[in-house]
């Protein structure tokens, strides 16, 4: 299998993490791809021209980073990143759905910072900051639900807040939520992070 991906996009590194937690690395080649220039084979991987996109061995393809990570989980052996209990799956899938929603936010307001000043819309990124803010809250009320066993949901939100520290130091998230920001120095830590972290 090839992932196309980008070492910048949260959303590859999420799944880039879940095949290293995996230990998968083998089985699955990593093609590094700017979405931005619009390359043809991103488009053939994926029609909507974003990464992460996954091409298998028979030339059909997977786009959309929850349902990759899904489909790798079922695939490749290793570890269960995603519980079969209903409670647990829910609670996994939850943490991701609001990683992948701080990782939307995060993306959008790189994209909309980058547009010419007079095109840039401060509603939006207002918009989008407090979405971070109110998501990062709850994360810091919810943290201990994040140890335990590594799974698809610490993996999105590991994903999340190292995007944050990449693109947006300015935010300051590590000194308001002081309890989330010791859980994240511990799990960056882990050699499946380590690998993935994003170009200095």
């Amino acid at each position: 299998m090839k992932l196309y991906c980008s070492h910048t996009s949260p959303f590859a590194r999420k799944v880039r993490v879940l095949i290293r937690e995996k230990g998968a690395t083998a089985r699955v080649t990593e093609e590094a791809v700017s979405a931005m220039e619009d390359p043809a084979a991103l488009h053939a991987a994926n029609p909507l021209g974003k990464v992460p996109a996954l091409i298998l061995k028979d030339g059909s393809s997977w786009f959309d980073s929850p349902l990759i990570c899904e489909f790798l989980d079922v695939t490749l052996e290793g570890p269960s990143m995603i519980p079969a209990a209903h409670v647990e799956r829910f609670r996994v899938l939850r943490h991701q759905a609001l990683a992948d929603g701080i990782m939307d936010a995060a993306v959008s307001i790189v994209f909309e910072r980058n547009r010419p000043e007079a095109q840039r819309s401060e509603t939006w990124i207002g918009r989008w900051s407090r979405a971070i803010e109110r998501s990062l809250a709850v994360l810091e009320d919810e943290v201990v639900s994040l140890d335990g066993p590594v799974d698809l949901g610490s993996i999105a939100v590991g994903a999340a807040l190292g995007y944050l520290d990449f693109r947006h130091g300015h935010l300051g998230w590590q000194e308001k939520q002081t309890e989330l920001a010791g859980w994240w120095r511990d799990f960056a830590k882990r050699p499946s992070f380590a690998e993935t972290a994003p170009p200095a």
